[in-house]
């Protein structure tokens, strides 16, 4: 057994049969001596490690039965490898479904619970910039890790990629956030006229700029069942950006000084951006970089002006998220993690539920301690495959929006 960093050590607990994944497991090990604990099962292995037949044998107990327990050692498979990914226990169907307010097919992936349903769904919405079906990033895959979770668990899913990502039609630097909510009305149809899907419990889990976007498809006509708002923005989209460049330059501990003179250097360029029309705004942003970069080629400085004067991103920094949220009335999960340095909880997730609750009763808010923006737990809770850290998606975030999904059932 190979310590973590504090020289702790991490194990879970999965038993598919009972749809177990994941289970926290407390870890102590004295010389020889292994004692596995699980307090959400009750559970405890108490064993001895041989160390050259690489296993454990000890006594399971639980609900006052002891068992003998033998666990023999077997390499992890490598996530590079090919040919390694077992087929899940679920059905994947490819899909295209149409928008026919922006004239768009989109290419996605459908996941279907084993049995014949009708089940509940969800469709999930990624956040910031183009991003495929799994919201990959490296060999992170947050959207898809998710959905796999919730499908094992009953719970239908349709990810699809993002205008302008594979398959899917338009481009993602066009697309408005408020014209996004199309896209996200367009999946939730899909889904209406699926046998296998429950019409009546079919919502919308949104990350970072996704959760505004369900948050916004909830307050229309014909909205979701329920949104869950994974590190959604609660401030204007203009502060938001200004905050991450401070938030960002301060973890690179730039003096002070310096980073109050980016602010408002930004904050000038975004006033600009807002209140002239493209090509004045293209002329100014493009002389204020060449100013702040001399060597900087013209052409240059024009290209990299054009992609800060995108219709998004007009339209982000005017964007106030919190404008129509007194039409949300469907159940809304407010999550966020304590270490989201891109949407910090005390200041997003604080505004988004003062402003829900005081219009809608059925709002349930979450702080997820040690969990970032990707929410990923901290690296120590990551899992070890071929002798590296892997990121994961938060076993406590996972569980979290599980049983508040079986909860809006047993209200029902």
């Amino acid at each position: 057994m190979i310590p973590l960093a504090g020289g702790k050590y991490f194990a879970a607990l999965d038993v598919p049969a009972q749809k177990v994944s994941r289970m926290v497991t407390e870890v102590t090990v004295r010389g020889d001596s292994v004692l596995l604990y699980m307090p959400a099962a009750g559970s405890r292995y108490a064993a001895r490690l041989d160390s050259v037949r690489r296993e454990l044998n000890g006594v399971w107990t639980q609900a006052g039965v002891k068992s003998s327990v033998r666990l023999l050692h077997s390499p992890m498979p490598s996530v590079t490898g090919q040919g390694t990914r077992l087929a899940p226990p679920y059905r994947e169907e490819e899909v295209v479904f149409n928008n026919p307010t922006a004239r768009l097919n989109f290419a996605g992936m459908l996941t279907i619970p084993a049995g014949p349903g009708p089940f509940p769904a969800v469709v999930m919405v990624s956040d910031l910039g183009a991003q495929d079906r799994d919201g990959t990033m490296g060999n992170y895959h947050l959207m898809g890790s998710l959905a796999d979770y919730l499908t094992r668990r009953g719970v239908a899913v349709l990810r699809y990629d993002d205008r302008g990502v594979g398959q899917s039609g338009g481009s993602t630097s066009t697309a408005t956030t408020a014209m996004l909510v199309s896209d996200v009305q367009a999946a939730l149809n899909f889904l209406r006229a699926r046998l296998e899907i429950n019409i009546n419990r079919i919502g919308v889990l949104g990350h970072g700029e996704g959760a505004n976007v369900a948050l916004l498809a909830a307050s229309q006509p014909l909205p979701p069942a329920f949104v869950v708002s994974l590190a959604g923005y609660g401030l204007p989209g203009e502060q938001t950006l200004l905050q991450q460049l401070v938030d960002e330059q301060r973890a690179r501990k730039v003096a002070p000084l310096e980073i109050q003179a980016a602010y408002e250097r930004l904050r000038t360029m975004y006033d600009i951006i807002r209140q002239t029309n493209p090509p004045q705004a293209l002329a100014i942003v493009s002389n204020m970089l060449r100013q702040d970069q001399p060597t900087l080629e013209p052409l240059a400085a024009q290209a990299a002006a054009a992609q800060l004067l995108t219709p998004w991103r007009r339209y982000f920094l005017a964007f106030d998220p919190l404008a129509e949220l007194d039409q949300v009335h469907c159940p809304v999960l407010l999550l966020g993690g304590t270490d989201d340095a891109e949407a910090p909880a005390d200041l997003h997730l604080a505004a988004l539920e003062k402003e829900l609750k005081s219009v809608n009763h059925n709002v349930t808010v979450k702080r997820l301690p040690g969990v970032n923006h990707l929410f990923q737990p901290s690296k120590t809770e990551w899992t070890l495959m071929n002798g590296e850290m892997k990121p994961l998606f938060s076993p406590v975030a996972q569980e979290t929006i599980r049983e508040w999904l079986v909860g809006l059932e047993v209200k029902k």
